[in-house]
């Protein structure tokens, strides 16, 4: 049996930041799954909002992400097939909320114009740039006002200047919504902008 991670013990604290760093292959991203309730491990406990993600079924854990969750990936994740608008919307609707001041369509359009989309709302992924692409995932990520966001590589795919300022329009919507942030990269300069760095070898958490 392959053991990718052994010995993972923290805790990270409501509106904390915090970086996981570590080398390719060092488990950084398996973790990251872990947290999300996307993997399981085959022994110890993952608690999140104060529920154990190993007690709960595959609908249970995807119940308590769509409420607690948001997510931005190294590779932006859109639908293809869906505009700008409608895939910020996406999360939205898959939680229902479709009632009184609780309209989809008008709190997306409220966050693409927060990253700066404004115009951009009826674009389809293939005619937006890396950043902007990156823009629709964080306002899909914070249109749910989710307690917290997971980022795993969130500029890998960006050039410099395009990355800083995406990082920038993250840290400052966090800030805004008091999220606890997980941040999972390789570039030191990015971890030292959060509270407190986990550092991964080999699988093991780096003291």
């Amino acid at each position: 049996m392959l053991t990718i991670l052994h010995e993972i013990d923290f805790a990270v604290c409501p509106g904390e930041a915090v970086a996981i760093v570590g080398a390719s292959g060092s488990g950084k991203s398996t973790l990251l799954g872990l947290l999300a309730g996307l993997d399981l491990p085959t022994r110890g406990r993952v608690l999140l909002a104060g529920q154990d993600l190993t007690q709960l079924d595959e609908d249970g854990r995807a119940a308590l992400r769509g409420r607690e969750l948001g997510f931005v990936f190294q590779s932006f994740h859109l639908l293809p097939m869906l505009t700008a608008l409608e895939n910020a919307m996406l999360p939205l609707e898959l939680l229902g909320v479709a009632n009184g001041t609780h309209d989809p369509r008008g709190l997306a359009e409220t966050m693409l114009a927060r990253v700066g989309l404004k115009e951009r709302l009826g674009h389809y992924p293939k005619h937006l740039s890396g950043g902007e692409q990156q823009r629709v995932a964080l306002a899909r990520a914070f249109a749910v006002r989710p307690r917290l966001l997971l980022a795993d590589e969130p500029t890998g795919n960006l050039d410099a200047s395009t990355g800083r300022q995406v990082i920038d329009l993250m840290f400052e919507m966090n800030a805004e919504q008091g999220t606890t942030l997980i941040l999972v990269t390789h570039d030191e300069s990015l971890a030292s902008r959060c509270g407190r760095v986990i550092r991964l070898e080999n699988g093991c958490l780096s003291r």
